[in-house]
């Protein structure tokens, strides 16, 4: 444990080296019973306690949330507590990294010591816990050193930008709810995911075999370089593009149009592709990080890696299994409760649509939102001037790409590709959506404005974020981070509402007396683990939090909904 109070002093307390193998005071795991003379640290822990629970003494970290939850499991409850990772984090997401060497570095120009540098590379890599205290106590007080400077140096910005509220009632709280979460993990069925991960394999067998019986031989199906070889130089199909090291491109986008022409064996490479990555990043790589004494998983929920303010996860990534798909259902069921408990999914329904009906004063689907219709039907009958009664599902599902697309500034290219229509026809729909919904465009104009100013746009509750390439030369570079610019506000509001969200759920399940941990944060769905007989009180009380998470700092023209479910697995309450 290295503590500054004033920058350039710095202390380092050797509380784990060689203690119980690296598994001593302050080890992620709780230590098992150790011989007395490994007990010191411990009681020098017990001393600290005091000084690290004071509530008039602010204690200061980078990327704090990881001390908080090892501190926790040692009976300490870090508090107050600063984050300079999501000061810099509030101040500048999306401009750039924030990990402390390269912030110290960009704000006071010095140079540390690499956490490489003292524990090696490769394999002369050594346990930070297995060097000799002195090894690392210069780097280990750098470290605490450099933190407390940032934070002089940083704090004060808060104030001067008016960015306070943001980091006060957000993501400052935030660290520690998510520093529980990644304590609690996850339930898993391993039995199940092994099941699932042979199934996989018999399937990539058979789906190789297929394709080299398309093919006419044998190769390496995950080589590009070998696969652009047998469709464009054997096989003889069109669009092939060679890149700069001579090999055809063969990413989804020309495998998916070599498809939609009829070839079949783009067709099954795809499925193949989904399929491996499927296998081994989740089926295989969820088994290999199953705790063996829980049984569950504990993925790690970055809290300052993306510029919109929404969470990654990962080791392992959770938020990107698919959705829509048998495949993703089925390594959801993998996802259990335990006995006695049930699986909670709390989900947003298409909040970022009614954040651009609001944001973008949209009077007709505000209205269709505030009536509870159907939203795409809604649209449908707006812009296509079809009857919402017994409407065509074909016409509906074109006006539910429309929706999406547009907030995430699809052009008439990715509309005409996803929906399987000429470029066209893509575009006068768009069209039609614009001159129905003139906000929408009154919107991005002013949104493209706002950000080439000022090189960032802003959420409802004051949250930047920066959109460099907003003034790119490039027109393609500026093209994209214009569509950035347009969908970052409305999935930046989303972010900081389920985040307030997840602040204020925890309190009230104490409030009501109710058990149920949060586990998983996936965008727009909260996932809880709740006893079975509490499940309907937990429901209706987490859906009455997250529906009037946005007040009272914002007040929307437009209801939220959020959607509940209950199951013994993530698949069944999903």
């Amino acid at each position: 444990l290295a503590l500054s109070v004033e920058p350039g002093r710095a202390g380092y307390l050797p509380l784990a080296h060689g203690a119980d193998g690296g598994q001593g005071a302050l080890a992620l795991e709780a230590a098992p019973a150790v011989p007395e003379v490994a007990r010191a640290p411990d009681r020098a822990l017990a001393r600290l306690k005091s000084l690290l629970e004071a509530p008039g003494v602010l204690k200061v970290g980078h990327g704090i949330k990881e001390l908080m939850a090892v501190f926790a499991r040692h009976g300490i409850a870090l508090d107050p507590i600063d984050d300079t990772q999501l000061i810099s984090y509030v101040l500048a997401g999306g401009a750039h990294g924030h990990d402390c060497d390269a912030l110290v570095e960009l704000h006071l120009g010095i140079k540390c010591r690499s956490y490489d540098s003292v524990v090696g590379i490769g394999r002369s890599r050594q346990r930070f816990d297995a060097l000799a205290p002195d090894a690392v106590r210069d780097h280990a007080a750098e470290s605490a050193d450099m933190a407390l400077r940032l934070h002089r140096l940083l704090k004060p910005r808060l104030v001067q930008e008016r960015l306070v509220s943001v980091y006060e009632t957000i993501e400052r709280p935030l660290a520690a709810v998510v520093a529980e979460m990644e304590t609690h993990g996850v339930k898993v069925d391993g039995d199940e995911l092994r099941r699932l991960s042979d199934d996989f394999a018999r399937r990539l067998a058979a789906l190789e075999a297929e394709i080299h019986r398309l093919a006419g031989h044998p190769f390496n199906i995950g080589s590009p370089k070998q696969l652009g070889e047998v469709l464009f130089d054997e096989m003889g199909l069109g669009g092939g593009r060679k890149g700069k090291t001579g090999a055809y491109a063969t990413g989804a986008d020309i495998l998916e149009e070599l498809a939609a022409q009829g070839h079949d064996l783009p067709a099954r490479v795809l499925e193949w592709r989904e399929l491996a990555k499927l296998k081994s990043t989740y089926t295989d790589a969820l088994l290999a990080e199953i705790d063996p004494r829980t049984g569950r998983v504990h993925t790690s929920f970055e809290l300052a890696a993306t510029s919109t303010g929404r969470l990654s996860s990962n080791n392992p990534n959770l938020q990107n299994i698919p959705i829509r798909t048998e495949e993703g259902r089925r390594i959801r069921r993998a996802f259990i409760a335990e006995p006695g408990w049930l699986l909670l999914s709390v989900d947003y329904s298409q909040i970022e649509l009614r954040l651009a009906a609001h944001m973008a004063d949209l009077a007709a689907l505000k209205e269709a939102f505030r009536r509870g219709e159907d939203i795409h039907a809604a649209t449908a009958a707006q812009v296509f001037g079809v009857p919402a009664e017994g409407m065509d599902p074909a016409v509906r599902r074109r006006a539910k790409a429309i929706n999406f697309g547009i907030i995430y500034g699809i052009s008439p290219f990715g509309l005409a590709q996803q929906l399987g229509i000429p470029q066209a026809e893509a575009k006068a729909y768009i069209d039609a959506y614009l001159a129905r919904y003139p906000g929408i465009r009154d919107y991005m104009e002013r949104t493209k404005r706002f950000c080439r100013e000022r090189g960032y746009v802003l959420t409802l509750f004051g949250r930047r974020c920066h959109v460099p390439g907003i003034n790119d030369a490039n027109p393609s570079r500026r093209g994209n981070a214009e569509r950035a610019a347009i969908n970052a506000p409305l999935q930046g509001s989303a972010a900081d509402i389920i985040k307030r969200a997840m602040v204020r759920v925890p309190p009230a399940l104490r409030r009501a007396g109710l058990k149920a941990r949060m586990l998983l944060q996936v965008h727009d769905e909260l996932l809880f683990e709740v006893p079975e007989d509490e499940a309907e009180r937990t429901a209706a009380l987490v859906k009455q939090v997250m529906e009037g998470a946005a007040l009272p700092a914002v007040s929307l023209s437009v209801p939220l909904v959020a959607e509940t479910g209950l199951g013994r697995s993530w698949a069944e309450a999903h």
